[in-house]
């Protein structure tokens, strides 16, 4: 594991807490040794602060991408509105947990991430005329050519649309599956919108009083 904390007091604790339970812990203290060891070294999961010197967090996980790095991320911050989760969540993590935090709580997430890591970033998925490519987050033609860059969470929610094609999925299955870190279906509605708005409406097809689905093939 890679932690990228600032807080010398807190670092300590967690180095100690996950060595306990069997992690293998590289600490960087600010965000220019992050990026060094991010993309000179291989983990399992990274834990990432964003309140870092010299590079912020979200700016690390952007470079790290660019880099080729697709470590399952869990963001530490004491930023708490839903605007500055989506903001993680976008930049590329596949959690965010607000400081303070329960310890029980962070190990699970951690474990959750470990087993979802090494799944699903090589997948290249069907939409229609076009493919999604799970791994670069970006959308192109069968033949190559432009390719159409998405967020993380247009990435995941494209992502199960596709696994099912045919299948309509609730709002509230999307919540769960994709939103976890959301308390109302509406930002469902609010991501189909962005995907719509990047790839055309047909992409998604909405489902009167059911749902949405993949877009006709």
């Amino acid at each position: 594991m890679l932690l990228v904390e600032d807080d010398r007091e807190l670092a300590d604790v967690l180095v100690r807490l996950l060595t306990d339970e069997g992690y293998a812990v590289d600490h960087a203290a600010d965000g220019h040794r992050g990026l060094h060891l991010g993309l000179t070294a291989e983990y399992d999961v990274l834990v990432v602060d964003r309140g870092l010197p010299a590079l912020e967090g979200l700016d690390l996980l952007t470079r790290l991408h660019r880099g080729g790095v697709r470590t399952p991320t869990l963001v530490l911050s004491a930023r708490s509105s839903v605007q500055d989760r989506v903001e993680g969540l976008d930049a590329g993590a596949q959690d965010y947990l607000v400081k303070p935090f329960d310890v029980e709580e962070l190990l699970a997430r951690l474990r959750a991430l470990r087993r979802r890591g090494g799944t699903g970033d090589a997948e290249v998925l069907p939409l229609g005329d076009r493919v999604l490519d799970v791994g670069t987050r970006c959308v192109r033609a069968h033949a190559g050519g432009t390719e159409i860059q998405l967020s993380a969470r247009e990435t995941q929610l494209l992502q199960v649309l596709a696994s099912r094609p045919r299948q309509v999925f609730s709002r509230a299955e999307l919540l769960a599956s994709v939103f976890t870190e959301a308390d109302s279906v509406a930002v469902v509605d609010t991501y189909v919108h962005y995907c719509r708005r990047k790839l055309g409406r047909d992409v998604i097809r909405t489902v009167r009083g059911l749902g949405y689905r993949l877009g006709p093939a």
